[in-house]
């Protein structure tokens, strides 16, 4: 594991260095840091090549324009590019538009937005993530299916270990009884982001998306948790959000406490989102910026350049694996704080037959 992720380091790294070392003077073009890190961690109507830069895995553009829907490759719309369809010329728009890197109409002159449905690389990337899990989570139910006394080995015995530790670990502990009916949505919710994670650590294709990286991501995944949380509350859950047990003048007339509990359900899927956004997004920015500085300090000399390589590339691969381990920090912390949040709803008052959420959470942490 280890070597691979070493080799695709060094071929990803040094070979566009030893390339850009190359190069005349005179054709050299200034490095823009922050056009290329966005270009990278932003969405596309393309999949790159490894080691070339101008050349993509085209993908399907699918927007509704004027009279009806227009499907087309973006391999139409590659470099600066424009398209003809039926009398609708579809252009991606450049650096000074409202509507940067977005497919646009050219109606008299000027840029509309459609109406864009494409399958973008984020959109790809998500299917693709979507029959990795299914295709596993088949596989492991199969082997387990057809062997139930005996336990699966090396990859498979892996994931089995996942599943054991997240659901023996966290969900069982804190939902108790309701573990079972959660649990699908939880260990769901788990693999697709470990996937999703561990995917946009790989350089080539299927890998290279930022989805974790993505906001909107992110944000539906802790829309979920929002639903499955206040969807399936139980009655002493809006009790203590609309009458909670304060001394009566922190909730009538004025309901100072009921606001804030009203303002607290919707901070917790805020939470879950930027934490999970932020962690990824800036764990690829690092690896990126590290690639970035072969490039700034070859500009400056063929010496600076060389020592800047060894140096970042160290620490590229140092950053890589970090991230593989945050990679599972990440979608571990995920999916707890999201039973977390379900086993608050869930509560009950009945000491004999319910342990407290507070105590189950202490003991799954510890």
């Amino acid at each position: 594991m280890v070597k691979a992720l070493c080799f695709v380091i060094i071929a990803s790294v040094a070979m566009p260095a030893m390339a850009a070392a190359d190069e005349d003077a005179d054709t050299e073009k200034a490095i823009n840091p922050k056009e290329i890190i966005f270009e990278h961690l932003l969405d596309g109507y393309g999949w790159e090549v490894p080691f070339n830069h101008h050349k993509r895995i085209p993908l399907p553009v699918i927007v509704w324009a004027g009279d009806g829907l227009h499907c087309f490759s973006s391999a139409r719309l590659e470099h600066g590019a424009s398209y003809d369809d039926n009398g609708h010329t579809f252009v991606i728009a450049g650096a000074g538009s409202k509507y940067k890197g977005k497919v646009v109409e050219i109606v008299n002159g000027q840029e509309v937005c459609p109406i864009d449905i494409s399958i973008t690389k984020n959109v790809c990337a998500l299917f693709i993530t979507i029959f990795l899990v299914g295709g596993l989570m088949i596989w492991l139910a199969r082997y387990l299916k057809h062997h139930p006394n005996k336990a699966p080995r090396k990859g498979l015995g892996a994931i089995e270990a996942c599943v054991t530790f997240v659901y023996d670990g966290v969900v069982k502990p804190i939902l108790g009884k309701s573990a079972s009916k959660f649990a699908p949505y939880l260990m769901t919710v788990f693999f697709f982001i470990l996937t999703m994670n561990l995917l946009g650590l790989v350089v080539i294709f299927p890998g290279g998306a930022n989805l974790t990286g993505n906001i909107a991501v992110t944000l539906v995944l802790s829309i979920c948790t929002f639903v499955a949380t206040n969807l399936f509350a139980k009655k002493h859950y809006w009790k203590e959000i609309f009458w909670p047990d304060v001394p009566i003048w922190l909730k009538c007339p004025i309901p100072i406490m009921q606001v804030i509990e009203v303002f607290g359900m919707f901070t917790k899927p805020a939470a879950l989102t930027v934490r999970l956004f932020a962690n990824m997004m800036g764990g690829h920015m690092i690896v990126i910026t590290l690639t970035l500085l072969i490039f700034i300090f070859s500009a400056i000399s063929p010496v600076a350049g060389g020592g800047a390589t060894v140096i970042s590339l160290i620490f590229s691969i140092f950053m890589l694996l970090i991230d593989v381990l945050v990679s599972f920090i990440q979608a571990y912390v995920f999916t707890m704080l999201s039973t977390i949040f379900i086993g608050i709803a869930q509560e009950h008052h009945d000491e004999e037959q319910h342990e407290s959420v507070g105590k189950k959470i202490e003991d799954a942490l510890v």
